[in-house]
């Protein structure tokens, strides 16, 4: 049986990357974004089933998809929509901080919560996080929401964990390094396809036993 995958915010950078190299490992993909039309096109192209216009934060797109999903299997759920503001202290945008908190946070906890049933023993879940999320790493402040909105996810990673074990589903948390994306503007140091192989292998390593970490693509394994 073709194994499947599930991704958010497929449609560029990371998560595109990540469709097409399930696409090439043989899974079937759905790919789920915010937005369609041409900001799809590409992604059009791997994704067995794509779901457009699915806004994360918002209840009832989170349970439109659980409806088009209703009766399927979900081998593998990737959380990766995600969005990065900055803010220095003194000139805090308090909106800004929720709106990351609730992409960053909320909503992958929002869409595992919606699909629980379409995972299975055996299923894994995986966010896509940030090392912007550790607490014990942060050696230069700022960067409030998303330090806070990542920390957030690794929490509700970690209980999703210990809840989901008893079912035989796998939850990993994993920082795909600094990428060379539309979020920093393309100046980081590795490719999306760099990252997405990286987060593959991260996955394809995870079990019940090694459940709950934090983990960058590379291997290492990062501090809370």
């Amino acid at each position: 049986m073709t194994a499947t995958v599930l991704i958010t915010g497929a449609n560029r950078g990371v998560g595109l990357a990540l469709a097409r190299h399930y696409h090439a490992a043989g899974w079937a993909v759905i790919g789920v974004c915010r937005s369609g039309g041409e900001e799809a096109a590409e992604l059009r192209d791997v994704a067995e089933t794509l779901i457009e216009g699915i806004d994360v934060t918002r209840t009832e797109d989170v349970e439109r998809l659980k409806g088009e999903l209703a009766g399927r299997r979900l081998d593998l759920l990737i959380n990766n929509a995600g969005m990065l503001r900055d803010e220095s202290l003194g000139e805090i945008d308090f909106d800004s901080i929720c709106s990351q908190m609730e992409i960053n946070a909320y909503a992958p906890l929002r869409v595992s919560e919606a699909l629980l049933g379409n995972l299975g023993e055996g299923a894994r879940i995986a966010n896509i996080t940030s090392r912007m999320g550790s607490i014990a790493d942060n050696d230069s402040g700022g960067r409030y929401g998303y330090r806070a909105s990542k920390a957030a996810l690794n929490a509700f990673g970690k209980s999703l964990a210990m809840d989901l074990k008893p079912r035989g589903i796998a939850v990993a948390q994993i920082h795909p390094g600094y990428v060379k994306k539309r979020m920093v503007n393309f100046g980081g140091m590795i490719s999306a396809e760099e990252a997405a192989a990286g987060i593959a292998q991260r996955i394809e390593e995870l079990t019940l036993e090694n459940s709950g970490g934090f983990w960058h693509s590379n291997g290492e394994a990062l501090p809370w």
